[in-house]
């Protein structure tokens, strides 16, 4: 057993602190698992959201960060062979972006360099960045298992997604198709659709006539939001059961501007109550029209090209008036509404609110363009990723969230996963320089040389979405496609946290390839946090200027403050409301909890002193009091709270969640308050204050009793509190006369309620309910804080040998001289009836001026009983009831009411006092 110094600062240092025990917790790998010993413990894993390494920390990452470390810490300590992989995303897209606006700085473009040398830019970027957030989130005490950090670029990682793809290509499920996808006419490339984000836009809705080819003088009105798409027009289309257009199916028009002639067509797509109920058809600019292209066999002229500059691309010739060349999308718009209205051909323009796709990396609006891409068949993927879920092996929290889960990949669309950027890993397919007609090769591995004529070969220019390497994530990160040690212990994992935004990017694929490569969903829980905001409740984002540093927090308040701000405040997918001019403000639940929680623990520390305390285990039950009982007892229920919060943490029956299981745990605010109720509410100012008596009388053995009981009490009081507040919890637990030297609060056991102390703990429930009636009177009649008041405990049937035993503890903790007796002896007294029947009195002569008080009870009576008899009239005038609103009347006789319930509580006071 140590002896530890108790001696502790009056001011917590969380620098100091947090200096002091991170690197000894890493040094002695207590947050490295080892998959030898998940034979014999339960493993519990959580991979990270790998941070992109372009960014530093963020609030969103201090709250999701902060979030996996409180449940793999509990689990740590419940026992679990716990895992947290951490790890960061090379971010194709966004990762060039930042390296391109480097170099646009310097008046050059990654075309300046080439692909090589851009390449090697962008890697000696991450090299001096991608790091750093990682480093960022060990200062919020992020306790993952640094020895297996992982990079979605890396060798390893490389080769599971050169192994997914090929596996994929081989079942059929890997395409490469010539369709309309989303396009970034700013990042240059595509987009899958959920890269493609929908903006709500205030736009127009624009009417224009297209003049039939037979008879100039008749026409047919379409609405459009995009004019400037017209020039690829190749059909009008009408529901073939609109009547008002069933005779012009099969005729032709005039396109304005052009003259080109195109069918009117019948098809279903087409909506009657939209516009006109005519829609233009241009394939090669609308995904829904190159659908109804394909149908009708129609051409496919592309007349927007990929820098969104109108032009004639592939069968447009003789489409595009030489004045609309090189024009900007937005600018010809504007132009070819001009030229049509010029014409007559516009026939009006309203407003239309509707979405518009944005990039989801830089904003840009986005193009729909006719393109050849990489796909991947989702349907297969997406039922297995259904099946999951319906079949119990996951759930998601919020359950709201499974509703939006399901719809998305019911109606899931095929993944373009290829990107026309030079950052990410390459397309594994090579074509033969000589065109000798071999079909393309996909290979696990580089390739040289034709397998058919021998000759040179070229690899795809392309790159794979960055999703394609993070929803391997789960599995690539233990070494799969290897059968590794690792790989076997630790797949499937336990809890996914993340945001809901990237349900679709990430969450969902992830689910999708554990499915189908692995055999079983990569995680049996998904958690969707709140979003960090401002007051304003708008997202906390660097293009507002409405972000807050974590590093500032914790260089300001320590990262406990940080992390008991935010998990004290998550309820289950409420959104997390900080001010980011004001965080003395925002981060003051953390730091006063901090503060209060040091004090308690040097207060206590101090009464417990340094010598070695009796194990619980080894003391005579008999000699423990009530209060003892009852501390113990409140830590056991405290624990049963921690527990019901936070768990489940696994099915608890063949890997399926149960109906009465699936809903439940994972209610970390719930948790951080019923740890928080217990330390503070209970153990300071209940038990810590009862024994300050015993404490004080030095070699008794009821002082040695009431040591053990504090000391374990306030262990298991850390120990439900360590996952929240790492760092200050194991300083103080460190200063317990019970910890042994070299051990770790972060590694020692989660408590466990032991349910014996229960029954004997009631008698000092009778103490606190006396204790604050007590309070209430002294409150009541402004007694002097300092004075001591006479208080009768009257008993009643069987308790009178339970009062006299408590009338000492009842009257230390009240500042009152207490007598129990058996009989009320009258008298101006202020009455409270206790639990039991038991009355609490507390004789009010020599106490406080009795005339006065009298005086005083007679005039507010009479005050209040003239005030309500008015508001009764009026309550009771029919006139006043009809005519007045329903919510003033209500108002009205909720005050009646109160008043009513005041005035005989007044009443009741007076008659104590005697006449």
């Amino acid at each position: 057993m140590t002896a530890p110094d108790t001696n502790l600062p009056s001011t917590y240092d969380a620098a100091a602190t947090e200096a002091a025990w991170y690197p000894q917790w890493t040094e002695h790998g207590v947050f490295t698992a080892d998959p030898a010993r998940a034979a014999a413990r339960e493993p519990f894993v959580i991979v990270i959201p790998p941070p992109n390494v372009t960014a530093v920390l963020h609030m969103g990452h201090g709250l999701n960060n902060t979030v996996q470390d409180v449940l793999i810490r509990w689990r740590r300590m419940a026992g679990d062979e716990a895992l947290w992989v951490p790890g960061t995303d090379h971010a194709g897209i966004a990762t060039q972006n930042v390296v391109e606006k480097q170099l646009a700085a310097q008046g050059q473009t990654r075309f300046d360099l080439g692909r090589e040398p851009f390449v090697e830019r962008v890697a000696e970027f991450v090299d001096k960045t991608g790091g750093e957030i990682l480093n960022q989130l060990k200062s919020i005490g992020a306790s993952a298992d640094w020895t297996r950090t992982a990079y979605t670029f890396s060798p390893e990682l490389s080769r599971a997604v050169r192994e997914t793809f090929v596996r994929l290509h081989e079942d059929g499920l890997v395409y490469k198709g010539h369709r309309v996808i989303h396009w970034c006419p700013r990042c240059g490339t595509s987009l899958s659709d959920e890269e493609a984000e929908f903006n709500d836009t205030n736009g127009k809705l624009y009417h224009l006539r297209y003049a039939l080819a037979d008879d100039p003088s008749q026409g047919i009105v379409v609405a459009t939001t995009r004019p400037e798409t017209m020039l690829g027009d190749v059909a009008v289309a009408v529901n073939p059961d609109d009547e008002r257009y069933q005779a012009l199916i099969g005729k032709h028009v005039v396109l304005p501007l052009n003259g080109v002639h195109i069918p009117i067509i019948g098809d279903s797509y087409t909506d009657p109550t939209f516009g006109s109920g005519a829609v233009k058809i241009t394939p090669a600019h609308d995904a829904n029209d190159f659908e109804v292209g394909k149908r009708h066999s129609l051409a496919m002229p592309v007349v927007i090209d990929a820098e969104g500059v109108v032009r004639e691309g592939d069968g447009a010739a003789g489409r595009v008036p030489d004045s609309l060349k090189g024009l900007d999308r937005f600018a010809a718009r504007k132009a070819i509404v001009k030229l049509l209205e010029d014409a007559g051909a516009l026939q009006k323009i309203e407003n239309h609110a509707h979405s518009v796709r944005h990039c989801y990396r830089c904003d840009t609006v986005v193009e729909p363009r006719l393109s050849d891409q990489w796909f991947v068949r989702m349907q297969p993927l997406a039922e297995k990723a259904l099946g999951a879920l319906r079949s119990g092996e996951l759930r998601i929290l919020p359950d709201r969230w499974e509703a939006v889960y399901v719809n998305w990949l019911e109606g899931i669309r095929d993944w373009n996963i290829s990107r026309q950027i030079w950052w990410g890993h390459r397309v594994p397919v090579w074509y033969c320089n000589a065109s000798c007609g071999h079909a393309p090769i996909v290979s696990r591995t580089d390739v040289t040389a034709c397998p058919g004529c021998g000759g040179g070969v070229r690899q795809d220019e392309d790159v794979l979405d960055t999703w394609f390497s993070s929803w391997l994530w789960p599995f690539s990160t233990l070494g799969w496609p290897d059968e590794t040690p690792d790989l076997k212990a630790f797949y499937p994992g336990d809890v996914l946290v993340t945001a809901p935004e990237i349900l679709f990017f990430w969450v969902a694929r992830m689910v999708m390839s554990g499915c189908w490569f692995m055999g079983k969903a990569p995680f049996h829980t998904v958690y969707l946090h709140g979003t960090v905001r401002d007051m304003q409740h708008r997202k906390m984002s660097k293009s507002l200027g409405n972000g807050i540093d974590p590093l500032d927090v914790v260089q300001a308040y320590g990262a406990d403050a940080l992390r008991w701000t935010m998990v004290a405040g998550l309820g289950l997918g409420v959104d997390v409301m900080l001010d980011p001019n004001d965080l003395e403000k925002s981060f003051s639940p953390g730091r006063n909890f901090c503060t209060k929680l040091w004090n308690i623990g040097r207060f206590l520390l101090s009464r417990v002193g340094t010598d070695p305390v009796a194990p619980l285990s080894g003391l005579d039950r008999a000699q423990l009091t009530a209060a003892d009982c009852w501390i113990l007892s409140r830590l056991d229920q405290a624990i049963a709270d921690c527990d019901a919060a936070l768990g489940p943490a696994r099915p608890a029956q063949d890997e399926r969640w149960s109906d009465a299981e699936r809903g439940k745990g994972l209610r970390l605010s719930e948790y951080a308050e019923s740890a928080r109720r217990f330390v503070w509410n209970e153990l300071a100012d209940w038990y810590l204050e009862s024994v300050k008596p015993r404490l004080a009388a030095e070699g008794t053995a009821d002082r040695e009793v009431a040591r053990a009981v504090l000391a374990h009490a306030f262990d298991g009081a850390l120990r439900l509190l360590h996952p929240v507040v790492p760092f200050i919890t194991e300083e103080l637990w460190q200063k317990l006369p019970q910890t042994v030297s070299g051990a770790f609060l972060s590694q020692a056991a989660w408590p466990a309620a032991s349910g014996e102390y229960a029954e004997r703990a009631g008698a000092f429930e009778m103490v606190r309910e006396a204790v604050a009636a007590i309070r209430q009177v002294r409150s009541e009649y402004n007694v002097n804080p300092g004075a001591w008041v006479d208080t009768l405990l009257v008993a009643t049937g069987n308790t009178e040998v339970m009062l006299t035993q408590q009338a000492d503890t009842v009257g230390s903790l009240a500042r009152a001289k207490v007598r129990v007796v058996t009989e009320n002896p009258g008298g101006a007294a202020a009455q409270v009836l206790l639990s039991g029947g038991v009355e609490l009195v507390v004789p009010l002569a020599g106490m406080i001026d009795l005339d006065k008080e009298k005086q005083r009870l007679d005039t507010e009576i009479g005050q209040l009983d003239k005030q309500l008899t008015a508001l009764q009239g009026r309550l009771a005038n029919e006139g006043f009831v009809a005519k007045a609103p329903a919510a003033v009347v209500d108002a009205e006789r909720a005050k009646a009411a109160d008043w009513g319930t005041r005035l005989t509580q007044l009443r009741d006071k007076r008659a104590a006092l005697g006449a």
